[in-house]
């Protein structure tokens, strides 16, 4: 059973850890591969280069929506797609283990993605600054 009285705080805490992640992520992508090195590496990898720019962009935006309280359900749904892209296209052809040579395996990200999908799917969380639009689930 989910204790009403502790639950929305255990969501803060998620959506904090989401959203710092994401803006790591972000930041790893401007200050050490920079955008072009980003866009290249999507080029490398098949994909258009300028959705580098794009997945920078979401990384940003909704990592700072998580962080802050701004529609936080819909940040992590949001947020959901370029985790998977990431599985899919970069760390699902290294194997399971994170650790893997070559960029690590899917594990991580994965594991990342159920954690946005658990956010979407439980809500908001406390200290929320503007409540998702996202209506409650009928399940």
């Amino acid at each position: 059973m989910v204790d009403p009285r502790t639950a929305p705080y255990g969501l803060f805490i998620l959506r904090l850890a989401l959203g710092a992640l994401l803006i790591v992520h972000f930041l790893h992508k401007l200050l050490i591969f920079t955008p072009a090195g980003t866009a290249h590496m999507f080029a490398g990898l098949g994909l258009p280069p300028q959705l580098a720019y794009v997945v920078m962009t979401i990384e940003l935006l909704t990592g700072s929506a998580l962080i802050l309280g701004v529609w936080p359900r819909l940040a992590a749904l949001a947020a959901l797609p370029v985790l998977l892209g990431a599985i899919a296209f970069f760390h699902v052809h290294n194997g399971f283990a994170y650790n893997a040579p070559h960029g690590g395996g899917w594990e991580y990200p994965g594991f990342w993605a159920v954690c946005l999908l658990v956010q979407v799917l439980c809500g908001d969380g406390a200290f929320v600054l503007v409540k998702s639009p996202i209506p409650r689930l009928p399940l």
